[in-house]
């Protein structure tokens, strides 16, 4: 198989919040919105989200566990732009030993974003690169 994109789309009730967080805090651009379907995408690096109102005989997604992983050039940029427009950290800005400095938020739906730049690895994790 070859496989040309892939990407999330998440059920919801909040497709309107969602699309609003996704523009006003992350730059995303709305692609296709028909109002209970939303795609975004992240300019910088092509990637997309899709959030969707259930549709009959759909539940909501429980998006309890999921996380999304955000690399981004300067993590601590975006932590102090991030708080400063009110989002609150559900993990501490922190330097990892595995190699990146990363902290985390939730989205309207529960869902996190670990936002991070890339660090050296400690001796302890550099031995589980793969080359």
């Amino acid at each position: 198989m070859s496989v040309n994109a892939i990407s999330t789309c998440i059920t919801t009730e909040k497709v309107a919040e969602s699309r609003e967080f996704y523009v006003g805090h992350f730059n995303a651009e709305v692609t296709f919105d028909c109002g209970w379907y939303v795609n975004i995408r992240f300019a910088e690096c092509s990637a997309t989200l899709q959030f969707m109102a259930p549709r009959e005989g759909q539940s909501p997604c429980n998006p309890a566990g999921l996380m999304y992983n955000i690399s981004v050039p300067d993590v601590d940029e975006e932590y102090i732009r991030l708080t400063g427009e009110g989002l609150i950290p559900v993990m501490p800005l922190e330097d990892h030993p595995w190699g990146d400095r990363g902290f985390a938020v939730l989205d309207p739906n529960g869902v996190i974003l670990y936002l991070f730049s890339e660090r050296p690895a400690s001796d302890e994790f550099k031995k589980y690169f793969l080359p």
